[in-house]
């Protein structure tokens, strides 16, 4: 299954919480090495539409809030480096909008 390219992607969720530097699950070191910096986050929020969204999501879990579904892939940064990525959508089920709910290292991958 393929998820809509026009999910909504939180500037909040990228600016403070992914590329922010974290004391616990810092994602920001990690995104780092691909280029991926706070001061540039609309690139991550770009490469996350086109480099992730066209995959195939699986479904993972039904929750009373919606279907998650979780894509992986390889996830090229804006310095020629490439993340294997873990992603995590949900189809929220009182308004039908996908929404970006985090990533992570694909640890299967690298």
């Amino acid at each position: 299954m393929r998820l809509s390219r026009d999910a909504l992607i939180s500037t909040e969720k990228l600016t403070k919480y992914l590329l922010t530097p974290r004391k616990r699950n810092d994602k920001s070191k990690w995104l780092s090495q691909a280029g991926y910096i706070r001061d540039n986050w609309e690139i991550l929020e770009d490469d996350l539409r086109n480099q992730i969204l066209p995959r195939d999501a699986l479904l993972t879990e039904k929750s009373p809030y919606g279907d998650l579904y979780e894509i992986t892939g390889e996830l090229m940064g804006p310095n020629g480096r490439s993340l294997a990525v873990c992603t995590i959508w949900m189809i929220e089920r009182a308004t039908n909008i996908t929404k970006f709910i985090t990533m992570y290292p694909d640890k299967g991958k690298r």
